[in-house]
């Protein structure tokens, strides 16, 4: 059962568990990427034998393929992808960067190119799990920002084949290139490229602990996107919020993962209790009971703070995940909250609309990292290049300056590469 604390009794770095997965599989991880950069394809098929059961016949998905996943779906499950992809592209549009020019100086232009990242990769879990949310939430960004191409890789089952649900949000989200492999050795073969998978700029997306930890080993090769922790949900409600919805959105994130961190903070007592026995009648109904269960049972929290004031300092000193604000007049709170990765208003406003539908990105900053990160975006697909130009006259107006600045930090040459243009006396 989720438990109840008077706020102080339990300390801010405490109310969430952030309990990460302690098994250490740096090793076995080098030595899975050390394989694929030394054999390719052939180490990607000996992994998939290791661990799917079969090597499957092709590596590479067809565009075909991909289209009979979209014809085998249920048309409304297919539409409501369409939407929930519009929906997702409506708000990123909104993140898409220019390139600027300053020519306020007389002879003097400078500016920055905002360009994108040319090949990225998008990981995506597979096996049990079908998220095919992910692949909207990763792909659309990267496509709004002109990544020329957009390469998907997800584990097959036994027999060979990617989950159809993420092949048709592939399809529907545009995907260039799909490929049948999964865990370390499909981070691996991204960042070197095999003989089949070509290797890419950026890698984005979630994966279990072997995905976290090569994603964390080949960074430098390539850029990453973050290593997530375990999901977290923050609800920050006041005593006229119903105690069930509040349950439900709990529920909703402590049924990722057994790890994951669920917490109530709320002015009412009164509610703290209505919501942990809605807890315990909703558990039972739930397909991923014993997931949630030990969720709430060893890292849930209920905390009876004083007021909503100091419900939204806890929020800030935690830095949550996912921060829902149940309460009257929301948007009265949103200037206070400084530390959250996606911030969910009202008595309305379930965090699983974020998760699907709503527009804003779900891949978000864990582990208190909300201080300093950001939700995935458009930006975390491009890259920027800045550009400068001098006339001779105006480099000569600032000569002197920056020869007596380049010679305070004692480098002369970088002094001298200036004030030789205007040398009378130089051979």
């Amino acid at each position: 059962m989720i438990r109840i604390y008077p706020y102080g009794q339990v300390p801010d770095e405490e109310i969430f568990a952030r309990v990460q997965d302690d098994r250490d599989v740096s090793g076995i991880v080098a030595d899975i990427i050390a394989r694929v950069r030394a054999q390719g394809d052939k180490a990607l098929a000996a992994y998939a034998e290791q661990f799917d059961g079969a090597a499957p016949e092709r590596l590479e998905v067809t565009g075909a393929e991909l289209d009979a996943a979209v014809a085998a779906l249920d048309p409304e499950f297919v539409e409501i992808l369409r939407q929930a992809a519009a929906n997702i592209e409506a708000f990123h549009k909104h993140q898409v960067r220019s390139s600027f020019v300053v020519t306020d100086q007389p002879g003097v232009v400078m500016g920055q190119k905002v360009m994108p990242i040319e090949k990225v990769g998008l990981y995506v879990p597979g096996g049990t799990a079908a998220y095919p949310s992910s692949v909207l939430m990763n792909c659309i960004p990267a496509k709004l920002a002109g990544c020329r191409e957009i390469v998907m890789v997800s584990p097959p089952t036994c027999g060979g084949d990617i989950n159809p649900v993420i092949l048709a949000a592939a399809r529907i989200a545009g995907v260039h290139r799909v490929f049948r492999t999964g865990g370390a050795q499909a981070v691996a073969a991204l960042a070197y490229g095999t003989e089949s998978v070509p290797r890419v700029d950026k890698i984005v997306g979630p994966g279990n602990a072997f995905v976290a930890e090569a994603k964390r080993q080949v960074f430098g090769q390539v850029a990453i996107d973050m290593i997530a922790g375990p999901s977290e949900i923050l609800v920050v409600a006041d005593g006229k919020s119903d105690p069930a919805a509040v349950a439900a959105d709990l529920l909703s994130q402590a049924e990722h993962d057994k790890l994951a961190s669920a917490v109530l903070v709320t002015d009412s007592e009164t509610l703290a209790k209505a919501v942990q026995a809605e807890i315990e009648r909703q558990l039972p109904l739930l397909a991923r009971e014993e997931i949630a269960r030990a969720s709430i049972d060893n890292n849930g929290k209920i905390i009876v703070a004083g007021d909503l004031a100091v419900a939204v300092q806890i929020a800030n000193r935690i830095a949550p995940e996912h921060l829902e604000l149940c309460m009257d007049n929301p948007f009265d709170w949103l200037d206070r909250i400084q530390n959250a990765g996606s911030v969910f208003m009202g008595r309305h406003c379930p965090e699983a609309l974020g998760d699907y539908f709503a527009g804003p990105n779900h891949t978000l900053p864990t582990s208190g990292t909300a201080r300093f990160s950001s939700p995935l975006s458009v930006d975390d697909f491009v890259k920027k290049t800045q550009f400068t130009y001098f006339t001779g006259d105006a480099l000569e107006r600032v000569a002197g300056k920056v020869d007596y600045f380049a010679r305070q930090e004692g480098l002369t040459a970088h002094a001298r590469s200036v004030t030789i243009r205007f040398d009378k006396t130089k051979e």
